[in-house]
């Protein structure tokens, strides 16, 4: 007689389903038989051998070859001036392999002489890849050998990254499909090293939302010494921090990120301080850069007989208007009706600082593309901003093509047509923060917090109480009521006294 086993009551479904939650996704679904029924329950059962992380490892596969087949043409032709640029395949590898003496075996900061424009941790990874390319000397073939090798190391850490922010936050794995497909990273992945930041920043997030301060601040460190962007987060944490009285998790965190840091840099700046001191010099002097609002401000000015900007004004003016971003960020995290959350903080500072900054490469737009995925994980929003990039990236090389080669006229493009891909990149990039303050304003249009969930990314801040806040905003009825996760001391007793400043007086 088969034995009769009690009734369970059914668990409450593990995964949020993007064509439950997604109005653009259900739409879509309408393909493959429509939106995932009401009494399923994924994450519940098995699911085979196509679990959710081998379905994202399969999408970032896909779009690693789409991204390799963009920079097919230099792959089998060369990178060659003005080919690469309308051809839309340029990559800065074959440039510095051939012009700053990795393909002669020069290790860029070990080296005594070498000049190398980017931080210490990216010269590491561009000598060792060099290592691994065989044969001598920046003949064709080793060329591509080292852009192989490169692209071959980024496919990897791009898996990384997807399957760090798909289990950033465990109820939303389907958000990294974000990362796996998104068309910035098949276009630009390939352009530069940033990918190594932004897998270092997944992995910091990573371990930040698992409260392990000490790893997290040892990868924003190691994110810093590849690409300054990471050390941001610590901005976004000291406001979380003050605002929840959890002082300690920023101070671990920044004491151990800024440990990390000189560890890979104070070896270098004693053997070649000549070497460690020229990215700063360079990027101090260097005038404002491909696609930054100044560059396209000194363009229009050039034209219409305006004054144009220096390169020591646009200094300083980036950096006002970047720390006056800040500012503004911060009063928003102190006065918002409930804590904002961290992924929210991160990604408005890296857009400002995207927006205000006077160099913005091609590649910069994968820095966003994670940190929207846990920020504002809807795919209309994100789709738009993409093709705004793609518009912009097509025109950035044919603009290339023209100044810097004087390329045949039929495949230029108008100055006035770059400048107007650079203002629709500015006004997507412009409208993504407009919608997260919005999220942050109003909890009921957050995508995360619309499904129960408080700060899944923010690690120690996640369930806190507010300890300091100032009540600039009223909040409205939409703000959804939360109740501390079951793991948070939830007694009064046990919670921080709050500190409260209403700003009416």
């Amino acid at each position: 007689m088969q034995e009769t086993r009690p009734h369970r009551l059914q668990k409450r479904a593990r995964f949020v389903v993007p064509s439950r939650s997604d109005a653009l996704l259900r739409n879509f679904t309408e393909l493959v038989g429509g939106p995932l029924g009401k009494h399923s329950s994924p994450g519940q059962m098995r699911s085979g051998p196509f679990t959710v992380e081998r379905v994202l490892i399969m999408l970032t596969v896909f779009a690693a070859v789409l991204a390799i087949l963009v920079k097919d043409y230099c792959r089998v032709r060369g990178w060659e001036t003005p080919d690469q640029f309308y051809a839309t395949c340029y990559s800065d590898f074959p440039e510095l392999f051939r012009n700053r003496g990795l393909g002669d075996g020069i290790f860029p900061y070990f080296n005594q002489g070498s000049l190398f424009e980017y931080p210490v941790l990216m010269g590491i990874i561009a000598g060792i890849t060099a290592v691994l390319v065989p044969g001598q000397g920046v003949g064709n073939e080793r060329v591509l050998g080292f852009f192989d090798v490169n692209a071959t190391l980024i496919v990897a850490v791009w898996i990384v990254t997807v399957l760090l922010t798909a289990r950033i936050n465990r109820r939303r794995p389907w958000d990294a499909a974000m990362v796996a497909v998104a068309p910035g990273i098949v276009l630009a992945g390939f352009i530069n090293w940033d990918m190594w930041a932004v897998g270092l920043l997944a992995l910091a997030m990573y371990f930040f939302s698992r409260d392990k301060l000490i790893l997290a601040g040892v990868f924003i460190g190691l994110g810093a010494a590849t690409k300054m962007y990471p050390v941001l987060i610590l901005g976004a944490v000291l406001v979380l921090a003050l605002r929840t009285g959890k002082l300690r998790a920023f101070f671990i965190t920044a004491g151990t990120a800024l440990a990390s840091w000189l560890a890979v840099n104070l070896p270098v700046a004693a053997l070649n301080p000549t070497g460690w001191r020229y990215f700063f010099e360079f990027s101090q002097d260097r005038p404002a850069g491909y696609s930054s609002p100044w560059f396209a401000y000194n363009l229009v000015a050039d034209r219409v007989r305006w004054m144009k900007i220096d390169g020591a004004t646009i200094n300083t003016l980036a950096l006002v208007l970047f720390v006056l971003a800040c500012v503004l960020i911060a009063a928003l995290a102190l006065c918002a009706p409930r804590r904002p959350r961290l992924a929210q903080l991160l990604f408005l500072i890296v857009a400002a600082l995207i927006l205000t900054n006077k160099v913005y490469s091609p590649q910069f737009v994968i820095w966003l593309i994670p940190l929207l995925a846990l920020a504002r994980p809807r795919w209309r929003d994100f789709l738009l901003w993409q093709a705004a990039e793609g518009l912009h990236w097509a025109a950035v090389w044919m603009y290339l093509g023209q100044t810097t080669s004087g390329g045949s006229v039929q495949h230029n493009i108008d100055m006035s047509y770059y400048v107007l891909a650079v203002g629709l990149h500015m006004v997507a990039t412009a409208y993504l923060m407009a919608r997260v303050v919005m999220d942050i304003l109003d909890p009921a249009q957050d995508p995360l917090r619309a499904d129960g969930e408080d700060d899944p990314h923010g690690g120690p801040f996640d369930g806190a109480r507010d300890w300091l806040r100032f009540d600039a905003f009223h909040p409205s009825r939409s703000v959804l009521p939360w109740r501390p996760r079951a793991t948070v001391e939830t007694t009064e007793a046990k919670a921080p006294q709050r500190l409260e400043v209403n700003s009416d007086g």
